[in-house]
């Protein structure tokens, strides 16, 4: 695997292995020093054109804990606000020999040109309205901790479906695992061409008792021109997934942030049934996963340290791996 650019590039067997993997990661997690050798002396981009809290603080956890060198770049106070493109942008980072470059944009399809323009290794961490791949890797991780197999699963993506990068790649990724998917909202926030990706499409929630797991999306304000609903008080009226809609059974998610009232209201997002929390706690183990997949998995840092960091390692090494100072 070259480029992380969208779930449509991996097929069931490629996910299994980077989730196995990010178990093995989970380990390390969980230790008092957090950090394998695996990347050092590599250097990872991280270049985020758009606001994030969970993304960029879980790559640039991820990259450190595989003691890659970081450079992180944020479009305020950079070049970029004195109008330079996003191409020459790309090329003078590359200059500094990147060995993987983390894209996020307000464009669908950066992520896709950047890994033209640089020789570097590309994760897409969203392109506009496009795809976050791995997001869906996260939420798939996250799930299988809870539930196990996902083969079966009934889940229901509910919400601003048109505007949700989430949203896309989830629907692949869930179908890819073996899931039913069904993308529930109002008609004019559900993009017409996407039962194509192969999921159900309800303008209600009149079926959703039938769902095993309910991914709530934010209503994305920030992407929209003009009024998709009359307001967003009738939109959690009809939509807003509360105590009286979430059924015992039935498991909670949501990529974050959270507006509390809008989408979910309070007693569900502080309910056991969320795993909001999780997820978020799942996307450092799992974006080391892509790291490592990109850039060592089958190369001397395997050979050496191997997947899990445990078994293959002699216990001399594993303890100086484990204790190095960084």
């Amino acid at each position: 695997m070259r480029h992380l650019i969208s779930i449509a590039d991996l097929e069931r067997q490629d996910i299994e292995r980077i989730l196995e993997r990010a178990d093995s990661f989970a380990e390390v997690s969980g230790r008092s020093i957090k950090k394998v050798p695996v990347l050092r002396g590599r250097t990872v981009v991280n270049l985020f054109y758009e606001s994030s809290t969970r993304t960029s603080s879980s790559f640039e956890l991820a990259a450190k804990r595989l003691s890659a060198d970081l450079l992180n770049v944020k479009t305020l106070g950079s070049a970029v606000d004195k109008g330079e493109s996003l191409k020459d942008t790309v090329r003078t980072l590359s200059a500094y020999d990147p060995a993987l470059v983390v894209i996020r944009s307000p464009w669908a399809g950066a992520a896709e040109l950047v890994a033209r323009w640089t020789p570097a290794a590309v994760v897409n961490a969203g392109d506009g309205k496009r795809e976050h791949p791995t997001q869906a890797l996260l939420d798939l991780y996250t799930l299988r901790q809870r539930v196990g197999a996902l083969d079966g699963l009934k889940v229901w993506i509910v919400g601003d479906v048109l505007h949700s990068r989430v949203a896309r790649s989830n629907v692949l990724a869930f179908g890819r695992m073996g899931c039913e998917v069904t993308v529930a909202g109002p008609p004019t926030l559900v993009p017409r061409e996407i039962e194509s990706l192969g999921c159900r499409v309800r303008a209600s929630l009149d079926e959703l008792a039938d769902a095993d797991v309910v991914y709530a999306l934010r209503m994305q304000r920030e992407r929209m021109e003009g009024a998709f609903v009359p307001s967003l008080r009738e939109y959690a009226a009809r939509y807003q997934i509360d105590g009286r809609r979430l059924r015992p059974h039935q498991i909670l998610m949501h990529p974050g942030p959270v507006n509390r009232g809008v989408e979910l209201s309070a007693e569900v997002i502080d309910s056991p049934q969320a795993l909001i929390a999780q997820q978020v706690e799942s996307g450092v183990v799992v974006r080391m996963a892509v790291l490592y997949e990109l850039l060592a998995s089958g190369g001397e840092e395997e050979a050496t340290y191997g997947t899990g960091f445990t078994e293959e390692m002699p216990e001399p090494a594993l303890a100086e791996v484990a204790g190095r100072p960084e």
